[in-house]
């Protein structure tokens, strides 16, 4: 079975895929100026929340031996190229839909994973991680919808009205959860004068 998209599809692969490359190479250059020199503090290392060196400190930022950012410039590169493909017509096999479908749940777990180091292990918080997180959901629910509308995924007419009529639901709650977890966790910093 052969598939191409949409252009909203398309466009959110290529628009998902940009964020986070711009996030990755961003955090990339940081890590870079933080190894040649231990005290740089980055940009978006705002105040002991928002703070991106602690981050990028961690063990958590390089737990495949390498810093995390790397995989996110392979990866985002990858969907924003398949958004790229799309917009200019191309139709992808199934095999290819859904190895795009298991990099990008890959790419959830890990993004979830990361969440909850940052949220209660390191206890700060990096914002371009957290638009690189966002990137990876939206991504993985535009694709999840893709492959159950077209029968890739699941065949059952179930899951398929669900994504036809309500596609926007799964993405904005996994986002707003994760809103909420941030805002809940540092709530009295967020509501003191102190932030």
């Amino acid at each position: 079975m052969d598939a191409g998209a949409g252009a909203a599809l398309a466009l959110l692969l290529v628009g998902g895929g940009l964020a986070g490359l711009l996030a990755s190479w961003v955090i990339t250059i940081d890590e870079l100026k933080l190894l040649a020199d231990p005290n740089f503090t980055p940009g978006c290392s705002m105040n002991p929340v928002v703070s991106c060196g602690n981050i990028m400190k961690s063990d958590q930022a390089t737990v495949f031996g390498f810093p995390n950012p790397l995989l996110g410039l392979v990866a985002y590169a990858v969907v924003t190229l398949v958004g790229v493909a799309l917009l200019a017509g191309a139709t992808l096999r199934r095999w290819f839909w859904l190895g795009l479908n298991s990099g990008a749940l890959l790419g959830v777990l890990f993004c979830t994973w990361l969440q909850y180091q940052s949220l209660y292990s390191i206890n700060s918080l990096c914002l371009w991680c957290c638009l690189a997180w966002a990137a990876t959901i939206v991504v993985f629910w535009s694709v999840t919808a893709h492959n159950v509308r077209s029968g890739m995924l699941f065949r059952a007419s179930a899951p398929r009205a669900f994504f036809d009529e309500l596609a926007l639901v799964p993405p904005l709650l996994h986002v707003g959860i994760i809103a909420m977890l941030i805002l809940t966790r540092w709530w009295d910093f967020w509501t003191s004068s102190h932030s």
